[in-house]
């Protein structure tokens, strides 16, 4: 920092705005502005100017925007364009879209710095000439410099950095014989974005900060929260953070929002209060599995089958996108599973014996436990599932004694058991699976006719392969005795039975030819051991 008794310049990171897309600089006079837009000079839809070499004052019929700003003088917003000027080329178009120039796009950022600065609410005394007596520069990284007349008791009164950087030095200035009747120059250097700055600064100028900021969208006041805590501008930092707790956020918002409260460290002026809305620990009232078991049991109690197939599409969504798996514990799962399990026994067992009422229940709970273990499955953690399931022989004894309407559901659950073990999904030794076979494969092909009309999305292939490869990982004397018994039902019943071809294939040219060429080898063997012996 160099302070001289007439120019201050500050090149400093710490006053820095918020980066945006927008450039920013500032014509000379906003009347002729309006006059040369109004004259179709940045008209975006008019021919592109022909390249700076070959412009020539005296073939122009009207001066330029930039002419007429040069040529304004005693005005209090001064504008340099310190940027190179733009190529010929940089105006194109592509098909029916148009590209605009780098020149195009900062003729509408100095409009709308032009607004800014020249437009401004009775008594208002930002930029104001007659009785300012700081005259603040600012100059972006892209080359613009903006002169403006601002206020040192305003700026010092306001923001901690310019009282450090001001107070000093004009002391010393207005004590230094003779006094010094000009204005004291600051000149900033390298600011982000010119245009947040010129904003932040006429917070400091308005009396009812809450109302200015309504007009503001997230964005825009994310980019003058940073410049008001780099300054230390303690008003607008309150004012920016009553603002984003209020206010709706995008999920983009979101991430920019919890990204720079988190660099700029204001929890002791109110960040908190607005992360609650995103942070777990701010808004903690009970950990993540408790929440999620409660919605659980939301979904599995609730009354409108609609909305709870709909229910159930969204948290079995939600709960796929967390990798971790971490926000439901295992034994969360297996409680609300117990419960419908316990359910669907009662029901099943009074149903056998005829007695029908609240017999819809059995497909309610069987409906239930296919979505926990659809959960179950994505989590890896079925093993338990598919041992609890085998072990229901007390089910699968009484299955013939319920009306089929009323059961096929359940053959549903072990219908997506077969297709997890299919697929590698569910690990279990061969003595439960085997005795899964057992329990359920008869009560499955019972229902497997009516899980083919009833039952909507069921897809057969892919539950006639699972089941195909659930009995080809059993020792090949077990397949046989699978695979011999579904050959003599397929038989008698085509259509209401699974076609388990392909896997029937597959035992028979392990039980056979395979046991041929085993048969051919072993002499072989013998006889290179015998050699063997011998030598």
């Amino acid at each position: 920092m160099d302070f001289s008794t007439t120019t201050t310049t500050i090149t400093s990171t710490a006053a820095n705005g918020y980066s945006s897309p927008r450039d920013s600089s500032i014509p000379s006079s906003f009347t002729k502005f309006n006059s040369a837009l109004t004259a179709g000079l940045l008209n975006p839809m008019s021919p592109p100017p022909p390249p700076p070499a070959t412009l020539d004052k005296s073939s122009r019929a009207s001066p330029t925007l930039f002419e007429m700003m040069s040529s304004e003088s005693g005005s209090p917003v001064q504008i340099q364009n310190l940027a190179p000027p733009p190529s010929s080329s940089s105006r194109t178009t592509s098909g029916s879209h148009l590209v605009i120039s780098a020149q195009d796009k900062q003729a509408l950022a100095m409009q709308r710095i032009s607004n800014l600065l020249v437009t401004r609410s009775p008594g208002n005394q930002f930029n104001d000439p007659a009785s300012s007596d700081v005259k603040l520069t600012l100059s972006s990284k892209d080359g613009i410099c903006v002169t403006m007349c601002v206020h040192r008791q305003i700026l010092v009164a306001h923001s901690r950095f310019f009282a450090v950087k001001l107070s000093d030095r004009w002391s010393k200035q207005q004590m230094a014989p003779p006094p010094s009747s000009s204005p004291y120059i600051v000149e900033i250097s390298d600011c982000d974005d010119v245009e947040v700055y010129i904003e932040t600064l006429m917070l400091m100028y308005c009396r009812d900060l809450r109302k200015k900021m309504m007009r503001q969208d997230v964005s825009r006041v994310l980019g003058i929260l940073k410049v008001s805590a780099a300054i230390g501008f303690d008003a607008g930092v309150l004012s920016c953070l009553e603002y984003l707790e209020a206010a709706p956020w995008s999920e983009d918002e979101e991430c920019r929002i919890a990204s720079l409260l988190s660099e700029l460290h204001l929890e002791n002026v109110g960040a908190t209060e607005v992360l609650r809305r995103v942070s777990v620990e701010a808004s903690h009232n009970g950990s993540n599995d408790e929440v999620l078991l409660n919605l659980l049991h939301i979904v599995l109690e609730g009354k409108d089958e609609k909305a709870r197939r709909d229910m159930k599409t969204l948290v079995s969504k939600m709960l796929r996108e967390n990798s971790s798996g971490n926000d439901l514990r295992k034994e969360s799962l297996y409680l609300a599973c117990d419960g419908c399990l316990h359910k669907l026994k009662r029901q099943f067992l009074q149903a056998a014996e005829s007695d029908l009422e609240n017999v819809d229940q059995i497909a309610r709970q069987a409906d239930n436990l296919h979505w926990i273990l659809d959960i179950l499955i994505d989590r890896q953690i079925a093993e338990d599932f598919l041992v609890m399931w085998a072990s229901l022989s007390e089910l699968s004894d009484v299955h013939g004694k319920v009306p089929v309407v009323h059961r096929f559901e359940i053959s549903r659950v072990t219908a997506r058991i077969f297709v997890g073990i299919g697929k590698g999904q569910i690990l279990t030794p061969k003595e439960v699976r085997c005795l899964l076979l057992r329990n359920w494969l008869t009560p499955f092909y019972d229902d497997f006719a009516w899980m083919k009309r009833a039952s909507k999305g069921l897809d057969r292939y892919l539950v006639e392969d699972g089941l195909s490869n659930t009995i080809l990982t059993l020792p090949l004397a077990w397949q046989q005795e699978f695979f011999l018994a579904w050959f003599d039902r397929f038989l008698n019943s085509n259509e209401d039975c699974p076609n388990i071809q392909r896997g029937f294939e597959v035992w028979w040219r392990r039980a056979f030819w395979r046991r041929k060429e085993q048969s051919q080898e072993s002499p072989r063997l013998r006889i290179i051991a015998s050699a063997t012996d011998n030598s």
